[in-house]
């Protein structure tokens, strides 16, 4: 039995590869490449095509017996989906129709989805519980919402049962050092914070150090993605021994700020990293971080590469070796 992993060739999805690599599961990837690498794949077999073509999802139901899927396939840029919420509603939610109607047709019954801690919008509570309301401000919180909640009546009409992994930031790379973050454009803190000290940038962008924080600049949620691949690798375990659907934050319960960030690069790079502070960005939240004590207790799931200086780390070791990214 093979785990289908959508979107397997992205960042997050190339992660996941890896920590189902590394457990002897048999992977199959559903991949069109927009975003995704084939250099960044440990292992797996690989299928190129979208997931909104039926003849493509038939040919990988029909060569593979898949009983479980991970779907990271979406687009996931938030100024992006404000200014096109079209491609986004195609895509992310019209995209997730089409999978799980090939999963009914061919009789899958588990998926776990990799979703976003931005379903919730502005927190009502930090660190924000899976319990608080989720009042999205930006389409492409909306549309994995909208994603979550599909996946409900699925369970309920088809018996396919879900589990939705709610996260902020993926920072990080891949221990062995052969994938890491390769984005286009690139908009995460940490990799362009790397990208000044590469100097390929001439400054970050500190966007206002007014907020009601500590250090007055905004503080997110930063995990490492191969702690945010074995949450996933989790989800499958629990939905195989015959686990209900559920919904689980993933976040480190603290949060970092973006001057903690580019001081944790300075102290990792050895560089300067000039920091420039720009206006505020509109719709910024003071503080997003994600308490993970639900996924804790019934995951099973331990962190265990949480410190800052060990993230950006092991991100500054891949993109020494990769200045110019996977360049394929």
């Amino acid at each position: 039995m093979a785990v289908l992993v959508t979107g397997g060739a992205g960042y997050i999805g190339s992660h996941a590869v890896a920590a189902l690599q590394e457990r002897g599961e048999q992977i199959v990837i559903a991949d069109n490449l927009q975003q995704g690498h084939k250099a960044s794949l440990l292992g797996g077999k690989l299928y190129i095509g979208d997931l909104r073509d039926a003849d493509f999802m038939d040919t990988v139901f029909k060569e593979n017996t898949i009983d479980a899927v991970i779907h990271f396939a979406a687009n996931s840029l938030v100024g992006e989906s404000m200014k096109d919420p079209g491609k986004y509603y195609h895509n992310n939610v019209y995209g997730t129709l089409c999978l799980l109607e090939k999963m009914n047709q061919y009789g899958v019954k588990k998926i776990v989805f990799s979703s976003t801690a931005a379903t919730y919008g502005e927190p009502e509570n930090v660190p924000i519980d899976e319990h608080d309301r989720t009042f999205p401000t930006n389409a492409y919180g909306e549309t994995k919402l909208a994603m979550e909640k599909m996946m409900k009546w699925f369970d309920t009409a088809h018996d396919i049962k879900f589990i939705s992994l709610r996260y902020f930031n993926a920072a990080g790379a891949h221990a062995g050092g052969q994938i890491g973050e390769d984005h286009d454009p690139e908009t995460h803190l940490i990799p362009v914070v790397l990208q000044v000290a590469l100097g390929q940038r001439p400054h970050i962008s500190v966007f206002g150090e007014d907020y009601a924080t500590e250090d007055g600049t905004c503080v997110r949620d930063y995990i490492h993605v191969s702690d945010l691949a074995d949450a996933h690798v989790l989800a499958v375990e629990k939905l195989r021994q015959g686990g209900e659907s559920a919904v689980y934050n993933l976040g480190n319960g603290t949060g970092f700020s973006v001057k903690q960030v580019i001081d944790a690069a300075r102290q990792v790079t050895g560089k300067e990293i000039h920091a420039v502070v720009e206006a505020r960005r509109a719709g910024d939240p003071a503080v997003l971080v994600a308490s993970s004590a639900r996924a804790r207790k019934e995951l099973g799931w331990n962190p265990s590469r949480s410190k800052l200086e060990d993230i950006i780390g092991s991100a500054w070791a891949w993109h020494q070796a990769n200045p110019g990214g996977y360049n394929d």
